[in-house]
């Protein structure tokens, strides 16, 4: 007789119905539900045969808590399998305990089995995760620190580099950004030295020193990781991102590596923050070199078709726009791609033709764009075009009856009858129509500070104080709204000290910008304080070439009988629009001619 088979065979059923039962709580990452980040348990793999011999009363807790978990019980069902996981000490029966408490939205549950489970199994890196992953979650970043680095030490080498570069985003929704990046610099404290993983792990911290406000701390990082790799991949991207932040310093670090070692991409790249910052002729300049050395760069030819219509070099701009669709009309791979930079080029062509008053030709290169395709800009050039010929009714029109209900339809159709009105300085109509715009959202306050400039460009200026100051009101840090006001009052003449006040103040809240330098500089002046004017105003020009602040500084360069100067400033400001209402103001009332 075989007394062994019904104990095997019982142990065995046993063992199946558990290996059934776990099924569901092997993970592979993490998702979202909620508020809180919990395991991935949407996809169950095969989980091995459990390794501890399942006593009666074993079997029975796992089965039993299963049961009152899915009969609505969380708690119960929690507390039996996170018995049965220390009985055990299996990790699937941990993992589930803390799944458990996650789906019911208990992060502190949850966190007591990771620990348990971390306590239980020390070296376990899928333990050591969870504990990690959910100390983020619950926001307790002061504690992630040891598990970081735990996680990192036993991660593959080939892994780190990725894993590194995702810290940013793992830490993003913490609460405290700066504590965040104390923290990981405090776990990465051997990949910052490591030849290996220094650059990915100083790219990483200084987006999040970035993120806490910390721009300087965010630049020695870029500095120290292009230190180890001077051609590092990673840091780069970080350098145009304080770039973009008007960290000036960045610069030379994108620079000094375009010059060691040429790369189009990167040249592409630093030519688009170039664009952002309005420095066209320092963007310009790069895409010349971009299409010179890489001539099959499809994005760089349409850039500079761009830059080139700007700068009304409107011959140079269809040579550059005929190779970009040379380029584009190569693209068979992806139809989608394909379409969608032919119909930017259309639109380019349809605004040089808009340009050179030939109209039937605008006409017919709108007519090209698919109609599912780029339909609002296809749209608003149409409208340019009619209100051009004086056809204003029939521009708004076209505008209004644009397809969509949807209440974001509604606000793109909006903005775009605002900007044409803007264009064709019918203010008065712009500013009703952006009255209708607020009343759609009365909480936007950029469409209320938009309002605001409209209003003074209608001449009601008490109405655009009396926004500005409700706007200050509701957003004390709103640091537009005072610079606007502080101008409007400084160009005016009125409340000079006042205007300076308010100015100083949005420089308070938004250090060094150059626009905000430029009204301090100009409010300097307007109180005859020509000296202090011109160090602002210069300051403000060399960090933002601007055609409003060249007018600024080319007065007072003129007013002090440096008149060689201001003409060449003037003629800076001219080259980097020529259509500035401000600049051509001031070198018509000064009967100047650069």
């Amino acid at each position: 007789m075989d007394y062994y088979g019904p104990m095997v065979q019982s142990h065995r059923f046993r063992t199946a119905l558990l290996t059934a039962a776990l099924a569901a709580t092997a993970t592979t990452g993490w998702t979202q539900s909620g508020d809180e980040k919990r395991p991935d348990t949407s996809e169950a793999t095969t989980l091995p045969t459990p390794s501890a011999q399942l006593d009666a009363e074993l079997f029975y807790e796992i089965f039993l808590g299963e049961l009152t978990t899915q009969s609505g019980d969380p708690g119960a069902g929690y507390a039996l399998m996170l018995e049965a996981a220390r009985r055990s000490g299996e990790s699937a029966l941990y993992r589930r305990a803390a799944d458990i408490a996650l789906q019911a939205r208990s992060g502190d549950y949850a966190l007591a089995a990771a620990r348990a489970w971390k306590e239980a199994q020390p070296q376990s890196r899928e333990a050591n995760r969870y504990t990690l992953q959910i100390l983020i979650a619950l926001n307790r970043i002061g504690e992630t620190a040891d598990l970081l680095r735990q996680e990192l030490t036993q991660m593959p080498t080939a892994a780190k580099a990725a894993a590194l570069s995702a810290l940013p985003q793992v830490y993003g929704r913490a609460s405290n950004k700066q504590l965040a990046a104390n923290v990981v610099e405090q776990a990465l404290i051997d990949e910052l030295r490591h030849p290996a993983t220094g650059p990915a792990a100083w790219t990483a911290l200084g987006r999040m020193r970035l993120a806490a406000g910390d721009k300087a701390g965010a630049l020695e990082a870029a500095r120290r990781a292009l230190a180890l790799d001077g051609s590092s991949e990673v840091a780069l991207p970080l350098a145009l991102e304080l770039m973009q932040e008007d960290v000036t310093e960045a610069e030379s670090l994108v620079t000094t590596r375009l010059a060691n070692q040429p790369d189009p991409e990167l040249r592409t790249a630093y030519a688009r923050v170039l664009l952002s910052q309005q420095r066209y002729p320092a963007a310009r300049q790069q895409l010349e070199i971009v299409t010179r050395d890489k001539p099959d760069l499809r994005e760089a030819w349409l850039a500079l078709a761009t830059l080139q219509f700007q700068d009304n070099r409107l011959p140079d701009a269809e040579k550059s726009l005929q190779r970009y669709i040379e380029l584009t009309n190569a693209i068979t791979a992806d139809p989608d791609i394909q379409q969608r930079g032919l119909t930017q080029a259309y639109l380019l062509y349809a605004q040089l033709a808009e340009k050179k008053k030939d109209y039937a030709a605008a006409e017919s290169w709108l007519g090209r764009i698919d109609k599912s395709e780029e339909l609002l800009s296809a749209q608003r050039r149409r409208a340019s075009i009619l209100a051009q010929q004086g056809k204003i009714s029939q521009a708004r029109a076209l505008l209004r009856g644009l397809p969509g209900n949807t209440s974001e339809q509604i606000r793109l159709k909006l903005q775009a009858e605002v900007q044409l009105l803007q264009e064709m300085r019918l203010y008065k109509d712009a500013l009703a129509v952006q009255t209708e715009l607020v009343d759609l959202d009365p909480q936007d306050n950029e469409l209320i500070y938009d309002q605001a400039m409209l209003a003074e460009k209608s001449g009601d200026l008490g109405m655009m104080e009396q926004l500005l100051r409700q706007l200050t009101a509701r957003q004390p840090d709103y640091h537009h709204a005072y610079n606007a006001l502080g101008y409007s009052l400084a160009e005016r003449g009125l409340r000079l000290e006042e205007a300076k006040g308010l100015i100083a103040k949005a420089l308070e809240y938004a250090p060094g910008d150059p626009f905000i330098t430029d009204s301090l500089g100009w409010v300097e002046f307007r109180l005859g304080n020509n000296a202090q004017a011109l160090q602002l105003l210069s300051a403000a020009f060399e960090k933002r070439p601007d055609a409003e602040i060249a007018a600024h500084l080319g007065e007072v360069l003129w007013s002090t009988g440096d008149r060689t100067r201001a003409l060449s400033i003037w003629r800076e400001g001219l080259r980097l629009n020529p259509d500035n209402e401000t600049l051509k103001d001031t070198l018509k009332r000064l009967g100047a001619r650069p």
